[in-house]
């Protein structure tokens, strides 16, 4: 399966957690040739399919491809905070948490938690990959 054409950020688009990130970070503006892709919506896209072809869930975190690579979860917030220059007080403290592989990988899973229990909250089912 051949990787998608431009750096493409995969999300949940109805992950309140999800949503609101990509939009406080500004990503359109600090990427401009990012690809935003709302995995609810887009379930037959070709990057989607990379995913679920190499057993990543996106219901275990977002993922980001770039090239040959894939970025999920805790280092996909990662390599946006590594690649990304922070744009505003959230991009500056999201930046400053994010930066480090450490921190990404010990808060990650409290991110993940936070959003399947706002998810459930609301009433709105996981992905199911």
């Amino acid at each position: 399966m051949e990787p998608p054409s431009r750096p493409t950020l995969v999300y949940d688009g109805e992950c309140p957690f999800c949503a609101n990130y990509v939009r406080l970070l500004h990503l359109r503006e600090l990427f401009p040739d990012l690809q935003l892709l709302d995995a609810r919506l887009n379930r037959d896209h070709p990057a989607v399919r990379q995913l679920k072809a190499r057993g990543l869930n996106v219901d275990e975190g977002m993922a980001l491809l770039s090239g040959d690579r894939i970025y999920h979860g805790a280092d996909s917030i990662h390599a946006l905070a590594e690649f990304g220059r922070p744009n505003g007080a959230f991009g500056r403290i999201n930046n400053w948490v994010f930066r480090s592989p450490r921190r990404s990988a010990l808060l990650y899973p409290l991110l993940r938690g936070s959003r399947n229990l706002v998810l459930r909250l609301l009433g709105r089912k996981k992905l199911g990959f």
